[in-house]
């Protein structure tokens, strides 16, 4: 399972970057309906979206595999 908390994630980059989540939509040719759909999603998602979200907050993502412990 992909773990992750993309709104928060995000957020926290926009709060860096001195941006917001529409700026983002505009930059990257999508609507801001949208990217918050994304954001807010509690599905594990990695789009093309969310990379290029990232990519405009100027981030490159890194998936790290952890191997998981049996409970």
């Amino acid at each position: 399972m992909l773990k992750n908390n993309i709104e928060m994630d995000i957020k926290m980059r926009c709060i860096e970057k001195s941006t917001t989540q529409t700026k983002i939509a505009e930059n990257i040719g999508t609507s801001p309906s949208y990217v918050n759909k994304i954001i807010r999603s509690k599905e594990p998602i990695m789009n093309k979206t969310f990379l290029a979200m990232m990519e405009d907050l100027g981030f490159d993502v890194e998936l790290n595999y952890v191997e998981r412990k049996e409970t």
